[in-house]
């Protein structure tokens, strides 16, 4: 990680605070909160968002950039980050530039992690007021200009090198626009899968914390990660009945099965799936009440039938070292297209 952090005032050592800049969605906040523990500055953190209108018209808008969006359809107090969130601060790039520059001399450079498409104007700005006294890194591919950062971290799968395959993936009208190169520039950092908190010690912490409750169960533990519509994977009432008749096979050879939806789980497959295993002893289906198991999954399965929209929660899976676990993700992209 040191390397990352050459040069200048923005030697590693230096830097002891950070603020991760999120947008609202775990997946991507996740990737920010897992890089500042990674990096040793978990307790030491500021979290922002930035909130997006949502609902009704707003889903054919989201298309808009974000101050634009919000000009159209202000957001309402009540759907600030703050009013919503007491302890996250709605984003805003002068003031998070002008607290780094007051604190510089006693406090060092602060360290700007945020991701998601509607975190780039901020983390972008940040960077523009206060170049002296930032380290910015943005996650996933922010797709054109990527020298407004010091660190542009994004996945390989997310990276589109301009080769002819590449290409047919970016319209015409736009590819002069969009800037990877290939090889990727020097602050540009490729990595295979997403990044996340599922580390080491989480996994240790998240095993103890559920000891009680998971370490009783019937072996092996198949867990089953359910996300939501995603541009190449899409959620119909077929893939729900897929999805359950694929369960249904292997639901002999487990020893208990645990069901976990998302936000973004459609209604019409979470139905799907209660009707067909709602009474079966050998299945807990979690309803979204209570404290979310989704760590102490990780931590206790034995294998995981993960739905191939969330790139972040394959990442986490793989990341717990089960070969099990990769061997069933293989098969666990059910709609046609991807």
């Amino acid at each position: 990680m040191a390397e990352m952090f050459q040069g200048g005032v923005h030697r590693a050592s230096r830097i002891r605070r950070a603020v991760v800049i999120g947008n609202g969605f775990a997946g991507a906040e996740n990737q920010s909160i897992g890089l500042v523990r990674a990096l040793g500055l978990w307790g030491r953190q500021s979290v922002y968002r930035v909130t997006r209108p949502r609902g009704g018209i707003n889903e054919w808008l989201h298309w808009l950039p974000l101050s634009l969006h919000r000009k159209v359809m202000p957001l309402p107090a009540e759907r600030t980050a703050q009013a919503s969130h007491p302890d996250v601060l709605e984003a805003d790039a002068k003031q998070i530039a002008e607290m780094a520059r007051q604190t510089f001399d006693t406090d060092g450079p602060l360290l700007v992690v945020a991701s998601g498409r509607d975190t780039i104007p901020v983390s972008s700005a940040i960077k523009h007021l206060a170049p002296e006294n930032v380290f910015v890194v943005q996650i996933q591919h922010p797709r054109s200009h990527l020298n407004r950062f010091d660190l542009v971290i994004t996945p390989l799968h997310d990276y589109y090198p301009l080769t002819p395959e590449g290409q047919g993936q970016i319209p015409w009208f736009l590819r002069r626009w969009i800037t990877p190169r290939e090889p990727p520039g020097s602050n540009v950092v490729l990595t295979v899968g997403a990044l996340h908190q599922a580390d080491f010690t989480a996994l240790r912490n998240a095993a103890s914390a559920w000891h009680a409750e998971l370490a009783p169960l019937p072996r092996p533990l198949l867990v089953v990660n359910i996300g939501g519509p995603a541009r190449n994977c899409s959620y119909g009432v077929d893939l729900g009945k897929r999805l359950a008749a694929m369960l249904q096979n292997v639901l002999w050879s487990c020893g208990c099965v645990r069901i976990s939806f998302s936000r973004r789980t459609p209604e019409k497959l979470s139905r799907i799936l209660m009707k067909e295993f709602g009474t079966n002893p050998k299945v807990y289906i979690w309803d979204g009440e209570g404290c979310n198991p989704h760590m102490g999954h990780l931590a206790c399965a034995d294998a995981f039938v993960i739905t191939a929209d969330s790139v972040s929660m394959l990442s986490e899976a793989c990341s717990t070292g089960y070969v099990p676990s990769m061997m069933i993700m293989k098969q666990t992209c059910l709609c046609d297209r991807c």
